[in-house]
């Protein structure tokens, strides 16, 4: 298993690559076929990536149906073993250790579980490869595992599809067993390519030019296939490795799944009550479906394979792994638009910029994610060959053999039924997938919606103690002024200048919410982010919630859950799921404050009460959680809504249940854009943020607002904030809140480790931080604000009837700690009018306040041991020699090093860029 080391960590793994396939439409089977796909592979190069060493690849390979003729002829020369019939027998190429002892414990184990299983082991073959053909660079050289094939017959009274299935069941437990053996010292190396009566795959950290000479087998006019499906890998933000190259087993994708850490934990929680008749006592043997080591792609390919192997078609697996838009398309049929309803209450779409071409021997096809950011593009022959690739040319092609050309669409599938000899059109394959169960009759049947709940009586407002419940929450002068009245004003998220130049949560001396202490994660270069305004009609906000059903069954009571169209809800609606009881639906209320009398030390406690207190619930059959902490007061402390939520999603995903309820948040804390995309990407199904309505519904009465009514205050409310959660899902390439939900899209900054695995487990924290000593001491800060205890005398400590500016966003005297503030903004601009002993204030300024607790980099520190010899700094001008004395024998920079470099700068000035100077 790789594991995370310094700041390299295998969950951040991602693809943007080169994809395409060259098949024959009518499933006629040729080795030419093959030498196409390896010409496409060789134009699309430049899509892969290599290290320093021109020739150790990011990945390549090579997918094609099972070559029964070669297969053949191998086992009866190499083996002497004579194959079943086509469908009979299956054969894999398999990733094992170099190790001759742990290499034949491998084999031995893949044995035995083949026989537990009912098959039987035909043989091993050794792959021919030939490394120096290719000229494989050193890295590849160095990794690569021994590569063996693996023949298995199918036992005389069973169906090939049972095969197939046992087949799987069997590269499961062999591969899961064999990697988490901690006696073998290349365990992680065991990889199993594919293990199939159809398709099998060449591939390893190879450039797209050394595939066919690395894999002789692949040159052998025998190996006759109808179709080929070749990828070229560029891995971002990753090292390559021979088991991360593609094809996978089913599929090859080029881009990025956003919402990975998401899709993987809520596919772990689905293995508690995923149901199949076709896999009976194997359904274990399966699990983990997702695979703690593999990349974003080798997680869906796990996922969509389980789909399969479960007994759903291809296509309808890929339909409900990748909708279209479905939410907001007029044009889209009542029948489609209910297919994707259905299934979007059991399973969140996998989202991200995605061109993924799949098959399964039967099918071959493709298809583009809701918002079309990867190309990908097609070409029909009129001897029916198709080619379709990342981009035009890969394969060349006389025009007048071309019969119809084009380019997938947003949300279209591109499909090929070899048994049917043809190319199904993207609306023919969904209106047959579509109609084949009445989904429209089963939502109308067992849907629940927020507006058919029993209305119940929200909680009164409360004026005359609104605002030492806003201080005990944290609320400031500046979340009314900044947050609050401009987003029902201009029912947006307010904007802000560019950087945020107050002093980080772990470092400030303020006591700052828990959300402060996480950053959104944004886009990376290979994964360009959405216009959220522009492609409105892709965005959504609609999510269900409630125990999901049998991923694997098609059930009319899968659907039989609460769908919410917006993730904010008012009071009205909260009181009605707190009171919720209705066709057969419970909610449990759990209390998220803890006793002022037990200080700080309650919160510890208290998270684990929470938790047991949920699961509890969730045993009991309860469908929502509420977790609420309206009881916070005089005697009683609030938990932050995010680390209650977060401890409660972690505890239940970590005992697998959390897939069987709903958790909302009924929180007075919650008020910013942030803060709500915090709590849903952390698991919360929805929120009520009732003190931020009755601090609006306060602002009106005083005047603040032109609204007419409380109720138009809540609407532009959550107008505006649905508007910032779409646009920071956005900069994420994330187009629904349902995969949005939970995914943990975010970094912490200051959190330590104990933080981190309790009520975020996943999250990247690079520096650790605070713990929850410090997050339960400012929690009481806050609240000593509103609910002031007695002094020494016993008196209670007077309360003022204010709310607090500490300065988040604008400087002020005795605030937040600014990088700019009066001194450094006049320092600088005294200086650019030609004071240069301003400049050097304003200098000494930055550098103290950077270091008085303002950002990370101020804390950083340069260590000099040993004085570098001149001697040493070769080659090297007598300018550039004299500067590194300077900046050496300062040891920080200083006025003194700033005139050196200056000096040397200047006469650098005069140098040409070759030679001495240029050096």
């Amino acid at each position: 298993m790789v594991r995370a080391t310094g700041l390299y960590d295998p969950r951040f793994e991602h693809d943007a690559c080169g994809v395409g396939f060259v098949a024959d439409i009518r499933g006629r089977r040729s080795h030419q076929i093959v030498l196409d796909a390896d010409q496409v592979l060789r134009n699309m190069d430049h899509r892969g990536a290599c290290g320093a060493e021109v020739n150790t690849g990011d990945g390549a390979g090579i997918l094609t149906a099972l070559p029964h003729e070669f297969l053949a002829k191998v086992a009866k020369d190499e083996l002497g073993e004579t194959l079943p019939a086509p469908g009979r027998f299956a054969a894999g190429n398999v990733f094992l250790p170099n190790d001759p002892a742990e290499r034949r414990h491998c084999k031995r184990t893949f044995e035995r579980i083949i026989r537990e299983q009912g098959q039987r082991v035909v043989g091993w073959r050794t792959v021919p490869i030939d490394p120096e053909g290719a000229d494989l660079g050193p890295t590849a050289l160095a990794s690569m595992p021994a590569i063996e094939q693996l023949f298995v017959a199918a036992a005389d009274d069973i169906t090939t599809k049972h095969f197939e299935r046992q087949l799987y069941v069997i590269r499961k437990r062999a591969g899961t067993s064999l990697r988490r053996d901690a006696r073998l010292r290349e365990g992680s190396t065991v990889y199993v390519c594919t293990l199939s009566t159809k398709v099998i795959v060449y591939k390893g950290m190879l450039t797209p030019g050394q595939l066919l000479p690395f894999y002789p087998d692949l040159a052998d006019w025998s190996y006759k296939s109808h179709l080929a499906m070749v990828h070229s890998r560029f891995s971002t933000n990753t090292f390559p490795s021979w088991d991360r190259a593609q094809p996978l087993r089913c599929m090859s994708h080029n881009g990025e799944i956003n919402t990975l850490r998401g899709n993987v934990g809520s596919m772990h929680d689905r293995e508690r009550v995923v149901q199949s008749q076709l896999f009976g006592d194997d359904m274990e043997k399966c699990f983990p479906v997702a695979e703690p080591t593999a990349s974003d792609s080798g997680n869906f390919d796990n996922v969509l394979e389980f789909l399969l192997m479960g007994g759903r078609s291809l296509p309808s697996s890929v339909m409900m792994m990748i909708p279209e838009a479905w939410q907001k398309d007029a044009s889209m049929s009542a029948q489609k638009r209910a297919f994707y309803e259905y299934h979007s209450c059991l399973m969140e779409p996998w989202d991200g910029p995605a061109s993924i071409a799949f098959t399964d021997g039967r099918y071959i096809g493709a298809v583009l994610d809701r918002n079309g950011l990867r190309p990908s593009r097609y070409y029909v022959t009129h001897d029916d060959k198709v080619i379709m690739a990342s981009e035009v040319g890969v394969l060349p092609v006389d025009a007048d053999r071309v019969k119809a050309k084009g380019r997938l669409q947003p949300g279209k599938m591109f499909l090929v039924d070899f048994e049917a000899g043809r190319l199904i059109p993207d609306e023919e394959v969904k209106h047959l997938i579509a109609a084949k169960n009445p989904y429209a009759e089963w939502l109308g049947e067992h849907r629940l919606t927020l507006s058919e709940l029993p209305r119940a009586e929200a909680p009164e407002f409360v004026p005359e103690s609104l605002v030492q419940r806003m201080q005990a929450f944290g609320y400031t002068t500046e979340t009314l002024q900044f947050f609050l009245l401009p987003m029902v004003s201009q029912l947006r998220d307010p904007v802000g200048s560019m950087g945020n130049d107050s002093a980080l949560a772990c470092l400030s001396d303020k006591a700052r919410l828990p959300y402060d202490y996480f950053k959104q994660l944004f886009a990376q270069v290979t994964n360009p982010p959405i216009d959220s305004i522009r492609e409105e009609v892709i965005m959504s906000l609609q999510a269900y919630c409630g125990p999901e059903g049998n991923v694997l069954a098609a059930e009319p009571d899968n659907c039989h859950r609460l769908r919410l169209p917006h993730p904010i809800l008012t009071n009205e609606e909260m009181a009605a799921v707190k009171n919720l009881n209705h066709r057969g639906w419970r909610s449990k209320t759990i209390d998220i404050t803890w006793p002022r009398v037990r200080g700080a030390a309650g919160l510890d406690a208290s998270l684990r009460r929470i938790a047991l207190e949920a699961e509890a619930a969730v045993d009991e059959g309860v469908q929502l959680v509420v977790l609420s902490d309206r009881r916070a007061g005089a005697d009683r402390v609030p938990i932050s809504s995010l680390l209650a939520l977060g401890a409660v999603h972690q505890h239940l995903c970590r005992v697998s249940k959390r897939t069987r309820t709903g958790l909302i948040v009924e929180s007075g804390e919650a008020r910013e854009v942030h803060h709500h995309c915090c709590l849903i990407g952390f698991g919360a199904d929805a929120i009520n943020p009732y003190l931020a309505f009755e601090a609006l519904w306060q602002a009106r009465r005083d005047g603040l607002t032109e609204h007419d009514s409380d109720q138009a205050l809540v609407k532009a409310y959550q107008k505006a904030v649905g508007k910032g959660m779409l646009k920071v899902m956005a900069k994420m390439g994330i187009s629904t809140l349902q995969s949005y939900k939970g995914a943990q899209i975010f970094e912490a900054v200051g959190l330590n480790r104990q933080v981190v695995e309790r009520c975020f487990t996943g999250t990247a924290s690079r520096i650790e931080g605070v713990g929850f000593d410090v997050l339960a001491d400012e929690a009481v800060r806050r609240h000593e604000l509103g609910f002031p205890s007695g002094g020494d005398s016993g008196h209670a400590s007077p309360h003022l009837p204010v709310l607090p500016n500490d300065g988040q966003l604008h400087w002020r005297s005795g605030g937040e700690k600014h990088a700019w503030d009066p001194t450094s903004i006049q320092s600088l601009q005294r200086a650019a009018r030609g004071d240069e002993s301003a400049y050097w204030k304003f200098a000494k300024h930055i550098d103290e306040s950077e270091r008085t607790r303002c950002s990370l980099r101020g804390l950083l520190r340069f260590r000099h041991t040993t004085p570098i010899p001149l001697e040493e700094v070769e080659p090297a001008s007598a300018i550039v020699k004299r500067f590194v004395t300077g900046a050496m024998s300062f040891g920080s920079i200083s006025k003194e090093a700033h005139e050196t470099l200056a000096v040397a700068m200047n006469e650098l000035g005069g140098k040409s860029n070759t030679g001495e100077g240029g050096e």
